[in-house]
């Protein structure tokens, strides 16, 4: 028994340290708050949207116009020839022909060779360029909606996380006046031997609940130091920072809880159905970009520019040389056959519509189950809360007779033994009902779309 209050005592010792280093107080609100800013999830989510936001400015760039800019400059150490015919040339006057077949090599350019332009485009036309620009707003929407569904899974998780580091705080405190009280009862109960009016049986049962409340309050606080960093951790929070909580009123959370049974479904409310919703418009959108891949793309080209050429190397630089040249026109492309791959885009793209629309129907049937099994886990750990409650207050009346009657010499150690131990149970029973009740309330929160 020594060595088992040498490390509770040692563990609180440590908590008080802890916590005497300036902790943060924290609400739920507060905490909520704090990982919609801090939690890395939820930072790489928004990161996501603004990658979606800088890839649509890609797609819109490409229905404006482009501009290239080129320059050109060679020297031929060895001119290239070309080879011609000489009989397909006439002859000079008095100077007989050549024999047809006579190949003589020809160097039609010079060594030195320069040219600078500007080409400029502009799409006029392209089936897949406006449905992608028309899709825009609905990439968008499905980006925000991924950050609002990680949001709302981190917000389920604080709200899990806070309720069970409050409920093992308010057990370990439960626990640390219980333990005193046994260890109060326990000298007590040495003196009475001592003075020979009590069995060492009685000292022994006694020291045997202390030890066992002892290795409980271990355990609670060891679920304490776990919990706590597990909220630290939804928050995105360092685990060594001392935190205080302050929504600590459960049965004040567990009135308001029981509003919801009465909260009608409402999937607009979901982030889950509006991403379904708006993959259901990329698939429509993804249908009429291969639709519209059969009908021709038509775009306008223009090209400006100048070159020259010379045997020298100086005359390249000056300008007045260079010899301007203009080209502008329209490109237009259109497919003529590919193996009726455009034709099996389409029924894919159908399919995939197809089955999104299971998937709103699927997620519209999961979240009426999943609300229903919340509304009658809530209304049955609201049930067993109150009798519980009612079982705990019996179990303090209990032992406070027993301990009345122990000291007026009129009831057993035995009896105020076995008051302790009902007491134990009937607040192990409370506060698993409390925690069945506050999980029950997030699983219907998130059910229905309202968490904070």
């Amino acid at each position: 028994m020594k060595k088992v209050y040498i490390a509770l005592l040692g563990a609180s010792i440590a908590y008080t340290h802890a916590t005497a280093q300036q902790p943060v107080k924290l609400s739920l609100d507060d905490c909520i708050a704090y990982a919609l800013k801090n939690n890395y999830s939820v930072r790489n989510a928004h990161i996501d949207m603004l990658i979606q936001d800088a890839q649509n400015k890609q797609t819109t760039a490409l229905a404006k116009p482009r501009v290239n800019g080129k320059a050109d400059f060679a020297y031929s150490n060895i001119v290239q020839s070309s080879f011609i015919d000489a009989s397909t040339f006439p002859s000079a006057p008095g100077t007989p022909a050549a024999p047809k077949g006579t190949i003589i090599p020809i160097q039609f350019s010079l060594p030195y060779a320069g040219s600078a332009g500007i080409t400029t485009s502009q799409v006029l036309f392209d089936g897949s360029v406006m449905v992608a620009l028309q899709a825009r707003s609905a990439v968008m929407d499905l980006a925000r909606t991924n950050e609002r569904m990680t949001a709302e899974i981190v917000k389920y998780g604080v709200y899990k996380a806070y309720n069970t580091l409050v409920i093992a705080y308010k057990q370990f405190d439960i626990i640390k006046g219980s333990l005193s009280l046994l260890r109060s009862m326990g000298n007590d109960i040495e003196k009475t031997k001592a003075a020979g009016f009590a069995e060492k049986i009685d000292v022994d049962r006694m020291n045997v609940q202390i030890n066992n409340l002892a290795t409980d309050s271990m355990k609670v606080a060891n679920v304490l130091t776990v919990s706590e960093q597990v909220l630290k951790y939804n928050l995105g929070m360092d685990i060594n920072t001392p935190i205080i909580l302050t929504d600590t009123n459960i049965d004040k959370r567990s009135a308001s809880a029981m509003e919801l049974v009465a909260e009608k479904e409402n999937y607009d409310r979901l982030p889950e159905f509006n991403a379904l919703n708006t993959a259901l418009k990329l698939n429509q959108y993804n249908l009429r970009r291969y639709q519209l891949s059969a009908i021709p793309s038509i775009a306008g080209f223009w090209s400006y520019g100048a070159n020259y050429g010379s045997d020298k190397f100086s005359p390249m630089f000056s300008f007045d040389n260079y010899r301007v040249y203009s080209m502008f026109g329209l490109s237009v492309s259109a497919p003529i056959f590919e193996g009726f791959a455009r034709q099996h885009k389409i029924h894919e793209a159908r399919l995939n519509i197809e089955k999104t629309k299971n998937n709103i129907d699927n997620l519209k049937l999961g979240v009426d189950f999943q609300a229903a099994m919340a509304r009658t886990n809530l209304k049955n750990s609201m049930l067993q809360i109150q009798s519980q409650k009612r079982n705990l207050e019996l179990a303090n009346s209990v032992l406070d007779l027993a301990q009345k009657k122990y000291k007026a010499g009129v009831g057993s150690n035995l009896e105020v033994t076995n008051a302790q131990t009902e007491l134990l149970r009937a607040q192990n029973n409370y506060f698993a009902a409390l925690s069945d009740m506050t999980n029950a309330e997030a699983d219907l929160r998130k059910a229905l779309g309202l968490l904070k």
